[in-house]
């Protein structure tokens, strides 16, 4: 089975080979891919070969996706999965991409039954078996600032990973000898901390959005350790760690090998 599916990628990568002039536009301004190493390169840009023929990706309300623009989804998208491997992608298969921020409406009971109707405006939203829905004005806002820590491609795949074992809460399945007890020790005191500030007006380093839930916690800080992890280091040293065993990299040590 794995000939098979070895022989299915080669087939893939050399039917719908990615241009190297695209691939370089692509890493040129995103920090996040620029720092990987040449072989992490290589492999992200096999990943991103196999999403661009398995997805569908498609601009609405006017919006004309360029290949440069459905590649640098595409790398995005596959850098939380370069050590999970291409199948914790599966299960999906669209991308819609708005323009700008969209609007969405959703209902919310309270405590006591009553049913309190949304509208929201995101930058991005996912749904487990259904569509990765993304805004390219929000996509390139956070790319012109990649201190910010923060990247809503890498937000939406951290649900997207998070609902492989039911719905989001926060707790993606974990690895094989992967231990529940640090994860969920590490996870639930900082959330609770995080909360705290968030509910006493005190400043913090990751976007207060992290203290809705512990789903919204889970996508956040992932974002921050891909993007910017000194800082979720330097808040959340235990809750670094346990991400970097599940998503299987270092962030911190391309930065410190870089010199970024």
């Amino acid at each position: 089975m794995n000939w098979l599916k070895r022989m299915h990628l080669c087939r893939i990568l050399r039917r719908h080979p990615i241009p190297h002039s695209l691939w370089r536009e692509a890493l040129h301004d995103c920090a996040p891919l620029r720092e990987l190493t040449a072989a992490e390169k290589a492999r992200l840009r096999e990943l991103a070969t196999v999403f661009l023929y398995e997805k569908e990706l498609s601009g609405v309300q006017g919006l004309a996706l360029t290949d440069a623009m459905r590649l640098r989804i595409a790398a995005l998208a596959c850098l939380p999965v370069l050590g999970l491997g291409f199948g914790c992608l599966a299960g999906w298969r669209e991308v819609i991409v708005y323009p700008a921020d969209f609007r969405v409406r959703h209902e919310e009971t309270d405590e006591a039954g009553v049913v309190h109707p949304q509208e929201l405006h995101l930058c991005g939203e996912s749904w487990s078996h259904g569509p990765l829905i993304l805004s390219w004005d929000g996509i390139e806002r956070e790319l012109e600032e990649p201190e910010a820590g923060r990247n809503v491609v890498i937000h939406e795949i951290a649900h997207k990973l998070d609902m492989l074992n039911g719905p989001a809460d926060g707790y993606p399945p974990l690895h094989y000898r992967m231990p529940v007890a640090p994860w969920s020790a590490a996870f639930s005191a900082a959330y609770a901390q995080f909360v705290r500030r968030v509910d006493h007006g005190r400043r913090t380093l990751i976007d207060p959005y992290a203290a809705d839930s512990p789903a919204e916690f889970f996508a956040v800080v992932s974002e921050y350790f891909f993007c910017a992890p000194e800082i979720l280091q330097t808040e959340f040293a235990a809750v670094y760690e346990q991400l970097s065993l599940y998503y299987r990299q270092n962030p911190l040590l391309r930065k410190e090998r870089t010199g970024q």
